[in-house]
């Protein structure tokens, strides 16, 4: 094997790129979301989280996190626009190890703070992604094209990860869920699925026949198509593969950034002889250039070659766990998230629930009180609104919603919290809501309805129709019993 890194050069600036889009959009999403989230007055504050460690020098240790010590609303804000501003310098060209490394911790602060809100599976994926990332720049050098040669090891760490994400994800699915093993799953799933997106009606009305065919497709690329990112003379077309397979599913729906980063990891099977192929010649010249200046770096090339051996170790619970048949999916087996096993819809949902949030002005509730209905940024509520895009961006509250309707309000104190916050007219809670239906005063009760959708056919009126199932949570006010009782029990303001 090459250990030179001469044949990898287009494939570090191309992946570097990406990678600081989908940081771009992470810590977008942190910037403009925190606060409400997890601030001081959020709807699942971190200071009650960080208040049940005994001292912060032992907390730090078992949930590495820079806000043990500070986490004010200013803090949050400050840091998450910091992070956004050093993913563009690493989008437009500049990476080294410090402006990574500050990048990797930042984030990692924030997902062990961030509680429900940040329990998604590529959140650990970017905080792998961002790991390995370290160890394939400079110390110091930030130039699109260094001087330092990419180490290979961590290209093929690059393609483990990439392996790892996508048979994971094939073994959770026939493991999971008999619609996998049918070749029916696809009936259903662009119509449950969190976040619709415009085409996402078209996908789920094509003929059920290339349905069956898209879940053949999705074993073979997920099952079988990740073994040859290991094989020089293939890996190339199994990352053409592995990257059409995610554009399609960024077509299809708002899955976050989870494609993005997955895309970002493949583009590691792509020696420079495939990407001169496609890359302008202004880029293909600096990097020429780059090559014919580089040098491999000896003391680079070790510590890539101990990370190797690093990851193994780490990978051995990972391993164990795909060979389980009791296999679980999206979890780290370390603090850090250095090494993880991932999965991604074990289960599709055969029937879309949704829950409507409902406000009312008038102080006794009677068969004719005016219902108000609170829209969310991307979630389906009006049955005519057009359906966004919002991926690579994830608006947190949203997604979480849709797990809510799959359970009870018991399973889910925080919608309680939500629905107190709306009824004091929270300016912050408010700014996760596409807009207030009550901006002259705040209602006075407060219910969410529960409702069964489904896609029209593309060119009705309407996206969706829906029937109305039931109440999932009834009308509370702020002096229904026990409220306030509850929402200070919390520690919630």
């Amino acid at each position: 094997m090459d250990l030179s890194g001469k044949n990898y050069v287009l494939t570090r600036f191309v992946f570097l790129r990406l990678f600081g889009l989908v940081y771009l959009f992470a810590f977008l999403s942190l910037a403009l979301q925190v606060v409400p989230l997890v601030g001081e007055h959020g709807l699942l504050p971190a200071r009650l989280f960080l208040d049940k460690a005994e001292s912060p020098f032992s907390a730090f240790i078992e949930y590495p996190t820079f806000f043990w010590f500070f986490h004010s609303d200013a803090v949050l804000q400050v840091l998450a626009w910091i992070g956004v501003a050093l993913s563009l310098v690493v989008l437009v060209g500049y990476a080294n190890v410090p402006i990574l490394f500050v990048l990797w911790f930042l984030y990692l602060s924030f997902v062990h703070i961030g509680q429900l809100w940040y329990g998604y599976g590529w959140e650990m994926q970017l905080l792998e992604t961002g790991f390995l990332a370290l160890f394939l720049v400079p110390l110091i050098d930030a130039r699109p094209f260094p001087r330092m040669l990419p180490p290979v090891p961590v290209i093929w760490l690059l393609r483990w990860l990439t392996f790892r994400v996508m048979f994971g994800a094939g073994l959770i699915k026939i493991r999971g869920d008999s619609c996998w093993k049918d070749f029916t799953c696809l009936f259903y799933h662009y119509e449950t699925q969190p976040l619709p997106n415009p085409l996402s009606p078209l996908f789920h009305f094509l003929p059920q026949w290339i349905h069956r065919l898209g879940v053949l497709w999705n074993h073979i690329v997920e099952l079988v198509v990740p073994f040859f990112v290991f094989i020089p003379r293939f890996a190339s077309i199994a990352g053409v593969i592995i990257v059409v397979f995610h554009v399609l599913l960024i077509f299809s729906g708002n899955l976050s950034f989870l494609n993005y980063i997955t895309i970002a990891a493949a583009v590691s099977c792509f020696n420079d002889t495939f990407l001169k192929k496609i890359l302008p010649n202004f880029i293909l010249k600096k990097a020429d250039y780059s090559v014919t200046q580089g040098k491999t770096n000896n003391g680079y090339l070790f510590a890539s070659c101990i990370l190797v051996v690093f990851v193994v170790y780490l990978s051995i619970p990972v391993v164990q766990n795909l060979l389980s048949s009791h296999q679980a999916m999206n979890t780290s087996f370390n603090r850090l998230h250095l090494v993880n096993t991932y999965g991604a819809f074990g289960s599709v949902g055969k029937e879309r629930y949704e829950l409507i949030v409902e406000g009312t002005l008038d102080e006794e509730i009677t068969p004719h009180s005016e219902w108000r209905v609170y829209e969310f940024i991307a979630k389906p509520g009006n049955v005519s609104r057009a359906l966004p895009v919002v991926a690579p961006y994830q608006p947190r509250l949203d997604w979480q919603i849709w797990f809510a309707a799959m359970q009870s309000p018991e399973q889910n104190p925080w919608l309680i919290h939500l629905v107190w916050k709306l009824l004091h007219n929270d300016e912050q809670t408010l700014h996760l809501l596409a807009g207030n239906p009550f901006s002259e005063q705040p209602p006075h009760f407060i219910r969410v309805r529960y409702y069964r959708y489904a896609f029209n056919p593309p060119g009705s009126d309407d996206i969706w129709t829906r029937e109305y199932v039931g109440e999932w949570l009834q009308p509370l006010s702020i002096d229904t019993s026990g409220l306030r009782a509850f929402v200070e029990g919390q520690g919630w303001k």
